[in-house]
């Protein structure tokens, strides 16, 4: 059984999704801004939060970036806009998924499971990687750019990690969808590129490491 807060200021969707999860056996709570979102965040513990971006009083935006101040716990963004703009500033801020409504809560509930079960079973290796200027501590979750800490987005983490360990590797997109976000079927070709996108732009001149393969995927080439 998951905990989970679904914040959305429009009833149908929050009643929606709430009988969904609920009837997987999760338990749920509810939010109808942004503000309420946050505080119900610091004062419990929660495996998700679903989050609508147009929100009043502060926006689902605003509230992921208040979350990601205190707090790791995965957010699905949920959004009645598809640009691409929107969805990279989501991930860039720390949101682990986005949805563009109209929706299906069964694909919301799958996205939601999955989600989790990565954060559950991803191990942490005990070592550490240099490849000239870029030093990566994998038990520390740390990232280092000529000697300064750079922050990077929970999943850019997790890309970074997984191409690091499978170095001179092929790996197709969908490959990496399934190994990074952990599943394979509801992600797209332009989830991975506009992470590595802004992996790359954070790394600085070492971005020359992540090879695009045209037509299949990305290699961390040494």
């Amino acid at each position: 059984m998951y905990k989970i807060l679904i914040a959305d200021d429009e009833q149908k969707i929050r009643e929606v999704l709430r009988e969904y999860a609920e009837f997987e056996g999760h338990y749920v709570e509810e939010a109808v801004d942004g503000m309420q979102a946050v505080e119900l965040a610091k004062n419990g513990s929660f495996d998700i939060i679903i989050m609508d971006i147009m929100m009043p009083r502060l926006d689902g935006f605003s509230a992921c970036k208040e979350i990601r101040k205190f707090s790791v716990t995965p957010v699905l963004m949920l959004s009645a806009r598809g640009e691409e703009y929107d969805k990279l500033f989501g991930f860039e801020i720390g949101a682990d998924d986005y949805v563009v409504k109209p929706f299906s809560p069964k694909e919301i509930l799958a996205r939601v499971n999955a989600i989790i079960k990565r954060n559950q079973t991803q191990v942490i290796q005990n070592d550490i990687a240099v490849f000239e200027g870029l030093d990566i501590n994998f038990t520390a979750r740390d990232v280092k750019v000529d000697g300064e800490k750079i922050s990077l987005t929970p999943k850019e983490y997790d890309l970074l990690f997984y191409l690091v360990r499978n170095k001179n590797i092929a790996l197709s997109r969908n490959k990496l969808l399934e190994s990074v976000w952990g599943y394979d079927f509801f992600g797209d070709d332009r989830t991975i590129d506009t992470h590595i996108k802004m992996l790359r732009n954070n790394i600085g001149e070492y971005r020359k490491f992540i090879v695009t393969l045209r037509g299949m995927g990305y290699k961390f080439e040494v």
